[in-house]
Order: structure tokens, then C-alpha cells, then sequence
């Protein structure tokens, strides 16, 4: 069986993260699999999915690192390119991924205790995001 749902997010910009786990969970249920996974994908090239424990230090740290490994700068390709400030945040999302795939057991998501999925904003401005969901099982 397959079933698909999308979630809409407003981001308030860069290094906006939004916890998933809550809705992720809820569209599994309203798919009835009991076995399977669920996948996540990110429409767009600047904004990431992911799984860690969403608490505020570690939420202030992964934008953080990111920033560190790929700061905003204008030297690159993408800024010579296109001059719009987010060569960065493609960097960043790239390097993080777009896509997201977390079992199902028993008609439930199996994640850690200290486990959410996020959704993290790379852009510089605000956007409105679709993440599409798929459910695949039985």
C-alpha cells in the first residue's frame, strides 16, 4: 500500500528548524500501515530534513555548525552566478539532504527517545514549504 500526504510550512528564513515528528506521526496513522516506512522529501534546493533531539542548545548549534562549515560569502559560483545571497544555503541543504526515510513498527514511526525530525530553513528569506510524504507498507 501507498499513501501520500504533503505538509505546508511558512519559514521565517534562515536557520528557521520546525519540529515534524508530531505531524509525520499523524499521517502515518491516517495511512493505516502497520509495516513499512515513511519517506519525507523536501520540495526545493535550500532547505533541509533530518532527525536529531530538538532542544534549544542543539537547535542553536546545527545552524551554527553549518554556518562554520559553508559561511555566507559572495565568492561563490552560485553568487557570481545569480547574485542572490543563498549560494550558501544550496551548499548547505545539499550537505544535510532533502530527503528523510524513517521505519514504521507497528503503525507508529520508530524513533529514538531523544529523536525528532526537523525541517531547517537554509534559505536567507522566508518561504513557504511543501514536504511531500509518502507512506509505503502493509
Amino acid at each position: 500500500m501507498t499513501y501520500q500526504q504533503q505538509i505546508t510550512l511558512q519559514t521565517k528564513g534562515h536557520r528557521d528548524i520546525h519540529d515534524l515528528t508530531a505531524e509525520v506521526g499523524r499521517i502515518v496513522e491516517d495511512s493505516h500501515v502497520l509495516t513499512g516506512l515513511v519517506q519525507l522529501f523536501n520540495v526545493g534546493s535550500t532547505a533541509a530534513l533530518g532527525t536529531i533531539e530538538l532542544e534549544p542548545g542543539l537547535m542553536g548549534d546545527l545552524p551554527d555548525v553549518l554556518d562554520k562549515l559553508v559561511p555566507p560569502s559572495r565568492n561563490y559560483g552560485h553568487e557570481r552566478a545569480w547574485h542572490d545571497g543563498n549560494g550558501h544555503s544550496h551548499l548547505q541543504a545539499t550537505l544535510l539532504g532533502q530527503a528523510l526515510t524513517v521505519p514504521i513498527r507497528d503503525g507508529r514511526i520508530v524513533l529514538g527517545t531523544w529523536q525528532q525530525i526537523f525541517h531547517l530553513e537554509c534559505d536567507i528569506k522566508p518561504r513557504q514549504r511543501t514536504i511531500v510524504v509518502t507512506v509505503i507498507g502493509e
